[in-house]
């Protein structure tokens, strides 16, 4: 196993990632891992704040991957069938993922991954995948403005739940689906990603600034891009954006 054979344990941290890509920058090792109790500026996707209160799992793995820049963004989609194959065994709920880089369970936002890429001239030179998972954080413990939308493991279960035991499962799943995706490239990968999708085939609504765009979620292609078909039967590929899925009438 070469992912978590360091791991580096944080009380209160900025922001897991943060830490993590400051070692990275000097020479730390690939598979190392950054795990903290709480963030008080954790990231999450186009800038936002990922609300880190103590009870969840929030880390950071360092990669070095021997790999092209322009499939980077198949790490995410890597550590998102990991994550979702893990918490599915080790709790038994039916999580799904959600593009580009949610995991949710009954229509809630359980955790979400955030990669961020170091390169140069083309070549990447590490690469920091964030995970957050909400653990054992009670409904109260989220901001009045996302407690309709986000959940725990603990909420689902309605009981606490082990957080050593769910971070050696996820660390193992990160490890194997890496060397997957290191030895035989992001098909197998993506098969798996489609197998936990959750809006493949349904009425969604992308949001990107000001411009929104709804239609129906076909696929994803082979960089992991959104193929939707709109209104008009075209297809149109977005590489990023906020998805909900809509309701149907």
């Amino acid at each position: 196993m070469n992912i978590g054979r360091e791991v580096i344990r944080l009380g209160e941290v900025d922001s897991t990632n943060t830490y993590a890509e400051g070692l990275a920058e000097n020479g730390a090792m690939h598979g190392t891992v950054v795990i903290a109790e709480s963030q008080t500026s954790g990231k999450g996707r186009l800038g936002r704040i990922w609300i880190s209160p103590p009870g969840g799992i929030y880390m950071s793995i360092i990669l070095r991957p021997r790999m092209e820049l322009k499939d980077s963004t198949l790490l995410t989609m890597m550590a998102g069938v990991a994550c979702c194959r893990a918490l599915r065994d080790a709790t038994g709920l039916d999580i799904r993922i959600k593009w580009p880089n949610d995991l949710i369970v009954s229509g809630r936002k359980l955790g979400g991954i955030l990669t961020e890429v170091k390169s140069r001239e083309h070549r990447i030179e590490f690469v920091v995948v964030g995970i957050g998972i909400n653990v054992d954080v009670l409904s109260e413990g989220f901001p009045p403005e996302v407690r309709e939308i986000a959940t725990s493991i603990g909420n689902e279960k309605l009981r606490e739940q082990p957080k050593d035991a769910l971070l050696r499962a996820l660390l193992n799943e990160v490890d194997r689906w890496y060397d997957i995706f290191m030895e035989k490239g992001g098909r197998p990968v993506l098969k798996e990603w489609r197998r936990f999708a959750a809006m493949l085939g349904k009425s969604v609504k992308v949001t990107v600034g000001k411009e929104e765009t709804t239609g129906i979620a076909e696929d994803i292609d082979d960089q992991g891009l959104l193929i939707m078909r709109l209104q008009s039967g075209i297809l149109r590929k977005i590489s990023a954006g906020d998805l909900t899925i809509l309701r149907q009438q």
